[in-house]
């Protein structure tokens, strides 16, 4: 089992296109549990650094000595949601570009594509690069699990990012526009 994990490991990370290939077969046996050991691995190291560095994400929690069992806890939640949640959200992109290999398939090309960024993600600033390389998996293994072109491929990734990504932007904006207008002035001189 533990090699099988790191040859997945090595193959999606150095060599992604053809590990992609041979995963064409896995089922959910092999899958989630590849997933499971990848989170687990990601919410201890994340753990570790809140125990360890004083990260601007974490300053706000409070907890002390808990705050890193919290932040295990946290991301192991918040992995699963978000890998089940994004993967159905993409597969809605994938089948409108004409994926039709099933939602199994686009989950795989997510729980696979986030190899890098979850076992490297952690690290700070670095963790950017490892989820970007992850975005760049996520195309691949839709292009491969559903035998789309790699142009299909990417604009389901990009809307499936790109919609999320404008609506908190947005939302962000008017709650800033909202604050500052809301805010009122103190006056500076009384005479």
């Amino acid at each position: 089992m533990l090699d099988s994990f790191v040859e997945k490991v090595k193959g999606f990370v150095l060599n992604p296109g053809e590990t992609f290939q041979k995963s064409k077969a896995d089922d959910m046996e092999t899958a989630l549990p590849y997933f499971a050991i990848l989170v687990l691995i990601n919410a201890i190291l994340s753990a570790i650094i809140a125990a360890i560095l004083p990260l601007p994400q974490y300053t706000g929690m409070a907890g002390g000595v808990a705050l890193p069992i919290l932040v295990f806890f946290i991301v192991l939640v918040a992995e699963f949601i978000f890998t089940l949640v994004f993967g159905a959200w993409l597969h809605l992109w994938v089948y409108l570009v004409g994926g039709r290999k099933g939602i199994w398939e686009t989950m795989k090309a997510v729980i696979y594509g986030s190899t890098p960024s979850m076992l490297l993600g952690w690290i700070p600033i670095l963790g950017i690069v490892f989820a970007i390389w992850s975005v760049v998996l996520w195309a691949l293994g839709v292009r491969d699990l559903q035998e789309l072109t790699t142009g299909k491929a990417i604009a389901a990734v990009a809307i499936a990012i790109l919609i999320p990504l404008v609506i908190i932007l947005l939302l962000a904006a008017y709650l800033l526009t909202s604050y500052v207008t809301m805010t009122p002035v103190a006056p500076t001189n009384l005479l």
